[in-house]
């Protein structure tokens, strides 16, 4: 897509901060030494939706499918040449919304089991969501490329989960002690990387940043909205 043609509209709410930190992400991965060298974006931090895990394991899905089909419709509208939601568990959702909208949506569940594969890692843990996990939603997408992804033992979850919706979610910056837990638990499973599943520890990482070993999906989301509006990536 050539520069001139394209606009990012990201679909966030879920929740504001991770949509923030996003936005901040395609803006540092950016190649620009001036405004007009950045991606035109809109941003619709729709905060209304519906929790989506809890939707997904009661099985009332219906009122979060119509907000994400309402809102990525309104981004279209709006001449957005892209969408990317930064929100892996609302990617239960996407593969039906594609079907609704004539415009691409960046997958990045699909992108970030690429680029575990690029790196050649073969057993990536999976810290995301209850409902994330019980979707399989990366589990199916490792599978396709080869790689046996291992979620979390039950009391391991259940600290991810606090992270997420405890914490993050409620302003604070996220327990390195609570972590470090959940990093010996993975390790000792036997992977050979972990993904961030979760965009609030997308967040949790950039108050404690994180070791190689952690791949961070709403990153590699980022990235790949640079380059798929047709802009160059900042070389680190």
């Amino acid at each position: 897509m050539e520069k001139k043609s394209a606009r990012l509209g990201i679909l966030g709410g879920m929740g504001p901060q991770a949509s923030q930190t996003f936005y901040q992400f395609v803006l540092d991965r950016t190649d620009a030494a001036r405004d007009q060298d950045h991606v035109p974006t809109l941003i619709l931090s729709d905060t209304t939706i519906p929790d989506r895990t809890s939707a997904i394991l009661s099985g009332r899905t219906e009122e979060v499918a119509k907000h994400l089909l309402d809102d990525a419709r309104l981004l279209e509208n709006c001449g957005c040449t892209v969408l990317a939601i930064p929100c892996n568990t609302s990617h239960y959702f996407v593969d039906d919304l594609q079907k609704e909208i004539g415009v691409p949506i960046l997958h990045m569940i699909r992108e970030a089991a690429a680029a575990v594969y690029a790196q050649g890692k073969r057993r990536p843990g999976i810290l995301g969501t209850d409902g994330t996990i019980r979707t399989g939603l990366y589990q199916k997408e490792f599978a396709a490329l080869g790689l046996e992804a291992v979620a979390p033992d039950p009391d391991t979850q259940k600290l991810v989960m606090s992270i997420i919706y405890d914490e993050i979610k409620q302003g604070e910056k996220g327990s390195r002690d609570k972590f470090a837990h959940i990093d010996k638990a993975i390790r000792r499973a036997g992977c050979d990387c972990a993904i961030l599943a979760c965009t609030e520890l997308s967040v949790f990482s950039t108050y404690h940043p994180l070791p190689p070993f952690y791949i961070d999906a709403m990153m590699v989301l980022a990235e790949r909205a640079v380059t798929a509006c047709g802009y160059p990536l900042r070389t680190i």
